[in-house]
């Protein structure tokens, strides 16, 4: 299995093989938690306008998402896991729900295009998603960290593509240094400064757990939408 890890979204356009696209801060660990929450599925969209035509045609669904990680008017609520779960479970069990993120949704659109394969990946579902791979053991693995609005690298990212690439047996990594790089850098302490209220300081409490969840993500094209499914196991 030849693994490599690349970034933002020239690595997202260069993925081949299986295509892990990885956002710790915030998309790919709010995925997660929907699913585990009883949503049925989630609908990525590059665009606010394609989520909400898409609510205008069905207005079961649940539009959540950011631009510049700010919550977007006519969502239900911005890209925040801690917003997420201050919910009652009953408000997603058996919906649809629409992402649209400025970083991790982007790229896995563009590594759908050129991809065998295409799954989420942070922190949180780290394990299980290294486990898929490996039961399925692709000839190539890209892991491409999405970093800041497709522009710069971000700690939280870099150090979760190698952790996964650690866990596929081909990589070192130190959790120590993960954290500290992390924790210091401003893609944390804009969360932990607590002056913004699109930046919670409970997220990053959140989206630095690791193996939480048992099952992967996998993103796919069903007829004119690009659908996230969990992969249980």
């Amino acid at each position: 299995m030849n693994v490599t890890c690349t970034s933002l979204l020239v690595g997202a356009q260069e993925a081949r093989g299986t295509a892990v696209t990885v956002d710790v801060f915030r998309a790919f660990t709010c995925s997660p938690m929907l699913f585990s929450l009883g949503i049925k599925g989630s609908i990525l969209v590059a665009t606010p306008e394609e989520a909400l035509a898409l609510k205008h045609r069905d207005p079961n669904l649940i539009l959540i998402g950011e631009v510049g990680g700010a919550p977007i008017e006519g969502f239900d609520m911005g890209n925040s896991p801690s917003q997420i779960l201050a919910m009652e479970p009953r408000f997603f069990e058996g919906k649809m729900v629409v992402q649209r993120t400025s970083a991790g949704v982007q790229g896995a659109l563009a590594s759908l295009d050129v991809a065998d394969e295409v799954l989420l990946g942070s922190y949180v579902l780290a394990k299980a998603t290294a486990r898929h791979i490996m039961a399925r053991s692709p000839q190539r693995v890209s892991i491409v960290a999405m970093g800041v609005q497709l522009k710069e690298k971000a700690p939280e990212d870099e150090w979760c593509a190698r952790y996964i690439a650690h866990l596929l047996g081909t990589m070192d990594y130190d959790h120590n240094q993960a954290l500290r790089e992390i924790l210091f850098h401003e893609t944390t302490q804009k969360f932990l400064r607590g002056d913004k209220t699109q930046f919670p300081p409970e997220d990053p409490i959140l989206c630095l757990q690791r193996d939480i969840y048992d099952f992967s993500l996998r993103v796919s094209r069903e007829q004119e939408l690009v659908v996230v499914r969990k992969v249980q196991g």
